[in-house]
């Protein structure tokens, strides 16, 4: 056959295209039946891991199942060694048969002649292949036929792609499977479900409540605000348990959180294998500062918070006021006290500033004294301490003032210098025994001195001692000092040497006035701390017998010493008698026992105040004397006379309102009465003989008239006893006068309700007059005392030597601290009562048991 060159190039360039398609289809044909079978093995492998089937068989059936879709896959690979590319010929030989072309022009025009070329050959074959291209004008590819219907008739293979579809979009739900289900181990698969709470507990003495992070109201919050010291608690339940807990803080340094401990907990899962044992672990954390809090598992972070710690800062204490002796002898302290939270607790430092000796051996400590914190809303506290048995009292010193927080933060106040008040002795022999007592307590080296001063003082008794027992008594702790060997001994003499120089001074007066101490303190206490009605009781109890013992013995040394005022004699215009103690105590007890512990506490410290300056007044009397008895009587005179007018406006109150009344049930009357048949009795009210006749009202404020009248001549009489001792009447006193005829002239023309108001416009003049002849009263004694000036009216301007205001016996000026009265006082112990009825009651929701315990324990 020869050989011919291409004939008709544009057919043969588009024969090429055709060639290229149809060698395309040929390798489609043959290559898909072979690649299926690997597709829809592959198709099922996805559809499980979609669907969860993998999740939900043990690992025992988990690689059984990889393994056969592993050996289906390799089955399916097979076949592919027997897949053969198309040849030319075979390319060439579809085109044509698709074409239905004959003697074979296409494989013609890659034919060549077989053996010898000559020219006429050539020509022939070019020709010959000419003819046959002009054939080729329209050609087509053919598409692949792969035959696989014929492998498949029922179409199984549809399934696969349908199952494919149905199982992605089943993937995307919370129990959807993933492809790499297959591969992980059943046990991580299949832990308890994560659970995660959070919270953070600030301190108790802040008072705030927890804060729980993980709640629904802050599950979309990560940054919180906590006090300082607040502990962070984080506890995981489930998980896989490899979860950590860092801290980052400002420094940008994370540390690490280790749990405090795992507490097994089996979790199994119905319908499947048992779930291998998790564990709860706690995390906690002090906040001490600003930082995050990160919990993560593994590489993934399971959540974060953020913290702003609010700084507790150390309490401030400063002095409101100079450290000062107390008119008893006390040391008192007043100062302020500020805290985020409250302190908790406070001192006060006492150091000496008397230049000791180096080698100073002193027997006892500074003095501990506790300072009150300020009550509830307050900054202000003061604190009273007797420390006049103290061996310390009368050095010089200097005083600090120490707060300490919850947080345990201290604080300190500047520096005050003050000589600790000492007890005043009158008695040469009684000071002379307290000065060696202190130079013996505070260095027990100067022992020998003391021993020295101790043989002086008894050489000559009978010249010394006015009473033997005071001699025996020195020559008795003389003896106990010259054998005290220690310490311990030592500060016996010191106690005895005490106890020996009251004797000398007082006699048994001390006794009764520590046991009054204890009591007052006793009782303090009590109120303070809340406790029960029986316990308040019997301190008051105990109370008023030391008072009763206080003020007999008080008065027994009265009676010896015509100098000494009794406890019920006038105190620079006023007195001080049994019956308003008693009524003072019994109104302290009942406060108390009605929950008004802040007024209980006031009223004590006033009754406190009375006595420690009763006491002082004790020691003024004996140096001034008597009172003048003429302005007791005139200040007696004007408390009888505003208790009579009190008296007279609420007589003419009552009798107006009840005339009122009786008029109003007048009208009623013939109301009533119309409306009642004849047989019928008079209804409620309206019994015959009630009220009073008009005779008798007019016989009634006939008789207040007349009262008035006598009240305004005893006030002109008043005014001109006071112009006879020097004192002129204030303008309070002549306005007095004059509503006092006004209310008589309205009595007179049966005017109640105008009386009334006249009555209580005199009743506060005399009180503005009152007020006006206290202080005139007051500058006449402190010029007869040799008292002048600012000073000396400012020092008992305010208080008598009993620390009340003035003329709290007599006309009431509406200045002294306001009590309340008996209705004040039944009503809110009728409140406690129900209180605890209701608190008693079973069926009480517990939401308002608790709400009422509060109640109860408010301070």
């Amino acid at each position: 056959m020869a050989t011919s060159g291409p004939g008709g190039g544009g057919r043969l360039e588009r024969l090429g295209g055709t060639r290229l398609a149809t060698r395309i289809a040929m390798v489609t044909e043959r290559l898909w039946p072979l690649v299926l079978p690997v597709l829809l093995v592959a198709g099922l492998f996805l559809a499980t891991s979609w669907f969860g089937l993998f999740r939900m068989l043990p690992d025992a059936g988990r690689h059984v199942v990889l393994a056969i879709f592993g050996l289906a896959g390799l089955a399916a690979l097979y076949p592919l060694r027997f897949f053969r590319l198309p040849t030319e010929r075979q390319v060439d030989r579809r085109i044509e048969t698709a074409n239905t072309l004959q003697h074979a022009p296409v494989s013609t025009q890659s034919d060549r002649i077989v053996g010898p070329e000559d020219a006429l050959s050539t020509a022939l074959w070019r020709e010959h292949q000419r003819r046959m291209a002009a054939k080729l004008g329209q050609l087509a590819s053919d598409m692949p036929r792969a035959r696989v219907p014929e492998r498949d008739p029922w179409a199984l293979r549809a399934v696969v792609p349908l199952l494919l579809v149905i199982a992605f979009a089943y993937s995307t739900s919370p129990f959807g499977g993933a492809v790499s289900d297959g591969f992980r181990s059943h046990v991580v698969s299949n832990v308890a479900p994560l659970r995660i709470d959070a919270w953070v507990t600030p301190p108790p003495y802040t008072g705030r409540a927890p804060i729980f992070m993980t709640a629904e109201a802050n599950r979309n919050q990560t940054a919180f605000t906590v006090p300082e010291g607040s502990a962070v608690s984080l506890r995981v339940t489930g998980g896989d348990g490899d979860e950590t807990l860092s801290f980052t803080g400002q420094d940008d340094v994370a540390v690490a959180i280790e749990p405090e401990g795992t507490v097994a907990v089996d979790v199994a899962q119905a319908g499947a294998a048992p779930i291998r044992p998790t564990g709860t672990r706690q995390f906690s954390h002090t906040l001490d500062g600003d930082g995050a809090l990160v919990l993560q598992s593994g590489e993934t972070d399971l959540g974060g918070w953020s913290f702003s710690v609010i700084p507790d800062n150390p309490p401030v204490i400063a002095y409101a006021d100079e450290p000062k002796r107390a008119v008893n002898g006390t040391l008192e302290l007043a100062y302020t006290i500020e805290d985020d939270y409250g302190a908790v607790s406070a001192r006060a430092v006492i150091e000496r500033r008397d230049n000791p000796a180096s080698n100073a051996r002193p027997l006892y400590e500074a003095p501990e004294m506790a300072l009150s914190l300020p009550r509830r809303n307050a900054r202000d506290a003061k604190t009273s301490r007797d420390m006049t048995e103290h061996p310390w009292a009368g050095v010089e010193t200097a005083i600090r003032l120490a707060a300490i927080d919850a947080a345990n933060q201290e604080a300190f106040s500047e520096e005050k210098r003050l000589r600790l008040p000492e007890r005043p002795f009158s008695n040469p022999l009684a000071r002379a025994v307290i000065e060696q007592r202190r130079v013996l307590a505070l260095d027990a080296n100067r022992k020998p001195r003391v021993l020295d001063l101790m043989d002086a003082v008894t050489m000559r008794p009978e010249d010394t001692f006015s009473s033997m027992s005071h001699y025996l008594a020195i020559r008795s702790a003389r003896s106990r000092l010259a054998q005290a060997s220690s310490d311990e001994q030592l500060r016996e003499v010191v106690d005895y040497l005490w106890e020996i120089a009251l004797g000398i001074e007082d006699g048994n007066l001390s006794a009764a006035e520590r046991r009054l101490r204890a009591a007052q303190e006793a009782l303090r206490d009590a109120i303070e701390n809340g406790a029960s009605d029986d316990e308040i009781e019997r301190l008051m109890a105990e109370l008023r017998e030391a008072m009763q013992d206080f003020l007999r013995e008080f008065a027994e040394r009265a009676a010896r010493d015509p100098n000494m005022a009794m406890p019920e004699m006038q105190m620079d215009g006023q007195e001080l008698r049994q019956s308003d103690i008693d009524r003072m105590l019994d109104q302290i007890e009942e406060m108390a026992k009605s929950g008004m512990r802040d007024q209980a506490q006031q009223l004590l410290s006033q009754l406190q105040d009375m006595m420690n300056n009763l006491q002082a007044g004790r020691q003024q009397q004996q140096q001034q004397g008597g009172q003048q008895s003429e302005m007791r009587q005139q200040m007696d005179q004007l408390g009888d006379l505003m208790r009579r007018q009190q008296e007279m406006m609420n007589e003419t109150h009552r009798l107006d309102q009840m005339q009122r009344g009786q008029r109003q049930r007048g009208q009623n009357r013939g109301e009533q009465r119309g409306e009642q048949g004849q047989g019928q009795q008079p209804g409620p009210g309206q019994q015959p003989g009630q009220g009073m006749t008009p005779e008798e009202f007019a016989e009634a404020l006939r008789q207040l008239q007349e009262g008035q009248g006598q009240l305004q001549s005893q006030l002109d009489q008043l005014m001109e006893g006071l112009r006879g001792m020097g004192i002129e009447p204030g303008e309070g006193f002549g306005e007095a006068g004059d509503a006092m005829g006004e209310a008589g002239n309205a009595l007179g023309e049966a005017q109640g309700e105008r009386a009334v108001g006249e009555q209580g416009r005199a009743l506060e003049a005399l009180r503005r007059g009152a007020q006006d002849m206290m202080q005139q009263m007051q500058q006449a004694q402190q010029g007869d005392q040799g008292g002048s000036g600012e000073g000396g009216r400012q020092q008992s301007s305010d208080r008598d030597p009993l620390g009340r205001p003035r003329a709290t016996t007599g006309p009431d000026f509406g200045e002294s601290v306001r009590l309340p009265d008996e209705i004040d006082v039944q009503r809110a112990r009728e409140i406690l009562e129900a209180i605890r009825k209701r608190l008693g009651d079973a069926l009480s929701p517990e939401l308002e048991r608790q709400y009422l315990e509060r109640l109860l324990d408010i301070q």
